[in-house]
């Protein structure tokens, strides 16, 4: 794939265009207005490499010239799965790219101590089994949030699943690759590390604040 480094179904996304958008989140003078707009941009631009590979089917359409044999996305309609809160932030620019996407929600929560997950929500759209999955978190942190919520969806039968971030960890990506590896996980930029308290570096603050304009 152009743009793409790939090592094991892991796909840093350095596009320009994701990049810049990526630098002006970072940037604590954006304020939430542009921030959410950033979110919303950079989620498509993510999609429209991650979904690259959706199955198609020929279908007949007639032109105002001919009838012809023409591909459309096969199979049941995709299901995108945020990650609440800050998962929702991305919702919309997977959308504008597959209008006709379901989408399912998973809520957990990070112990303030252990900064591990745990489970409040689950709902995704059935029959989840026969879907292509896309989990969205805009940050990839400890790994614990990702690993968990993938973890609930194959528990529910979900198979084909993607993971999309914007910015990541090393060392979440290792925890998420090492417990999901049959998973895609596309990363908008990987920094440099957590730091104490969990929070990724140089990162971008706390992505669901920012979003929604609370502290």
């Amino acid at each position: 794939m152009e743009h793409l480094e790939n090592m094991d179904n892991v796909f840093i996304l350095n596009h320009p265009l994701i990049q810049h958008k990526i630098s002006r989140l970072r940037d604590e003078n954006t304020g939430t207005n542009e921030f959410r707009k950033l979110i919303e941009e950079i989620a498509m631009l993510m999609g429209y490499e991650a979904l690259r590979d959706l199955p198609l089917e020929e279908v007949e359409i007639k032109t105002p010239i001919e009838t012809c044999m023409t591909p459309v996305i096969a199979g049941k309609k995709m299901a995108v799965v945020p990650i609440l809160r800050a998962g929702l932030g991305m919702v919309s620019g997977i959308l504008a790219l597959v209008p006709s996407a379901k989408v399912g929600h998973i809520g957990l929560y990070r112990d303030p101590e252990t900064h591990e997950p745990h489970e409040y929500y689950c709902k995704l759209p059935e029959p989840i089994d026969q879907r292509t999955i896309v989990v969205l978190d805009p940050m990839l942190a400890t790994g614990g949030s990702g690993a968990e919520a993938v973890d609930f969806i194959k528990q529910h039968g979900g198979k084909n699943i993607k993971f999309m971030c914007i910015i990541a960890a090393p060392e979440g990506l290792k925890r998420l690759r090492e417990a999901h590896p049959d998973i895609q996980i596309y990363v908008g930029h990987l920094d440099r590390c957590l730091n104490e308290h969990a929070y990724i570096c140089p990162g971008l603050g706390d992505a669901g604040d920012r979003i929604f304009g609370t502290k």
